[in-house]
């Protein structure tokens, strides 16, 4: 059976939205290929979105790079199908300095995103596990930030990239139109600077970038 096809140019959808090499396109196209052909086994996006999968998915995820463009060496948790983690590793591929580590707990997607970044040409190691578990045992160097998309609310966002903000990383985050609520509710638990971008998809959604973020003090013995 032929595998479904998007109903959008690539390099057009792209190049509405930022400046790309050629180089990147074909690397994208690659991947998209890549996302296309395992996602009758794998289950990797939502069928729905299959039409729109340059724009929904690849677009939407160019976006944590450029929302933080000085950065070189990242952490993406949750990366499912690799968005964004293959999309950020895929713009960095011929930097020297840059580094993609993606943590997914599936096997099956670990395994994909291992053959994504292979095809690809890009720079990135997939730590199959949970996320918990990767972070506390961390050994594989400094990271200039940590990125998630589509994976929990912004509390819990932060307790897991706790281990990478405690030595400084920023982090760079998706979130829908409820964002608002998401920050109210983790500004209980977290103190942190935030600058809000208006996401290039979606102009109810943000993308949330995070900076000198740390736990708040327990209340508990401390006078009001």
């Amino acid at each position: 059976m032929a595998r479904p096809v998007p109903l959008n140019n690539s390099a057009e959808i792209v190049h509405n939205f930022g400046d790309v090499s050629r180089e990147t396109i074909e690397r994208l196209q690659i991947y998209v290929d890549l996302v296309l052909k395992w996602q009758p086994a794998q289950n990797l996006i939502a069928p729905s979105t299959i039409p729109d999968i340059w724009s929904r998915h690849v677009v939407d995820s160019l976006q944590t790079k450029w929302t933080l463009p000085e950065a070189k060496t990242w952490v993406d948790i949750g990366s499912g199908a690799g968005f964004p983690g293959v999309v950020t590793a895929i713009l960095q591929a011929d930097d020297p300095d840059g580094h993609v580590h993606m943590i997914e707990s599936n096997q099956r997607k670990a395994a994909f995103l291992r053959t994504a970044l292979r095809e690809t040409g890009s720079k990135g190691t997939v730590h199959a596990g949970r996320i918990e578990s990767v972070a506390k045992d961390w050994q594989h160097g400094a990271i200039d930030a940590v990125s998630g998309r589509a994976l929990a609310a912004l509390d819990l966002l932060l307790g897991f990239a706790e281990p990478f903000t405690a030595a400084g990383a920023q982090c760079v985050f998706h979130k829908g139109q409820d964002f608002q609520r998401e920050v109210n509710e983790a500004s209980h638990a977290w103190t942190f600077d935030l600058v809000e971008k208006v996401s290039l998809i979606d102009p109810t959604s943000r993308m949330l970038l995070l900076s000198n973020i740390s736990p708040r003090p327990s209340k508990e013995g401390i006078a009001v």
